[in-house]
């Protein structure tokens, strides 16, 4: 069950095919873009400022401009000569209103599918040793050096996709493999200075708990949302974990579990057709009487109006 409106590198060929001028099949490409497609779709821009989930890794690089990201609920800033990371799974929203100015918006797109991924032979449990810190740091501002040897791969990718190479594939993925060894020094080395990153309270216990309480709600929010059942999870009593989480975020645990659910909800009320019916059973509500209540409470609305609207 993934109840989040998922999107794949063919929804997007097939949607906006101007983005996809680099690519490999279904499996990776290149977007660069000064932000005249973007204003020249509304269609783009509508998909984009509600919430997604990319079945794959996707890696946003900023050369001009700024904007706001959100990542699993979390904002963050793009701004010029930073990069964001988007893992397979993670929740991603892109703040269109914080786009104050679209033609002087210049930024570059990394996608890769999950099978581009397995293919690359990368061992990405080595390269990101603390996965739970990168998790909660998925945004890092990168140096001229940094920047320079980047763009020298991406290039030279561009070259072996614009060349009459018959095994791109796995050329473009060697390539990135060994790009994938030196993104993951530079963000091991920079991410304790992340620049853009809405900084956490607290000991670097507190942060890394609440950073395991997070990947925990992002995994199992549809299914539970008590706070016995994540303190259990992090060895903790339910009371503590409250309030080290307050602590560390300045929101309660049972506002992050509720943030996860009403984005879920409102993405199945938006973009499929499932009955609301189905919908309590999938985010596992007693009852559609519960279920409307917490969704009023948290949208101002019912979930019928929301749909309709």
């Amino acid at each position: 069950m993934d109840p989040i409106f998922t999107v794949s590198i063919p929804q997007l060929k097939k949607a906006f095919p101007f983005l996809l001028e680099t690519n490999i099949g279904d499996d990776f490409f290149i977007v660069e873009d000064n932000g005249s497609a973007l204003g020249s779709s509304h269609l783009v821009l509508d998909v984009l400022k509600h919430p997604i989930r990319f079945e794959g890794l996707l890696l946003f690089y900023c050369i001009s401009g700024e904007f706001d990201v959100d990542l699993n609920l979390q904002t963050y800033t793009i701004r010029p000569q930073s990069m964001a990371l988007s893992i397979p799974g993670t929740i991603l929203r892109v703040d269109v209103d914080s786009i104050q100015n679209l033609d002087g918006l210049h930024f570059l797109c990394v996608g890769m599918s999950q099978e581009f991924i397995t293919g690359m032979r990368v061992d990405f449990s080595r390269i990101f040793e603390d996965s739970l810190k990168f998790i909660a740091r998925p945004c890092l501002q990168l140096n001229g050096q940094q920047i320079d040897l980047a763009m020298d791969y991406i290039t030279l990718c561009r070259k072996v996709i614009a060349s009459p190479i018959q095994d791109k594939k796995n050329v473009v993925g060697t390539l990135l493999s060994s790009l994938a060894y030196m993104a993951g020094d530079v963000w091991l080395r920079g991410i304790s200075s992340a620049k853009g990153v809405t900084p956490v309270q607290g000991t670097a216990r507190a942060q890394i708990l609440f950073e395991r309480f997070l990947a925990l709600v992002a995994q199992h929010h549809t299914s539970e949302r008590g706070m016995a059942f994540y303190a259990d999870k992090l060895c903790l009593t339910p009371k503590y974990l409250s309030k080290l989480i307050k602590q560390v975020s300045g929101r309660s645990a049972p506002d992050w579990i509720d943030s996860f659910v009403i984005t879920e909800a409102k993405n199945m009320l938006r973009y499929s057709e499932i009955p609301i019916k189905e919908i309590v059973y999938r985010l596992n509500f007693p009852n559609q009487s519960v279920f409307y209540k917490f969704f009023k409470a948290h949208a101002g609305m019912t979930p019928s109006d929301y749909r309709n609207s």
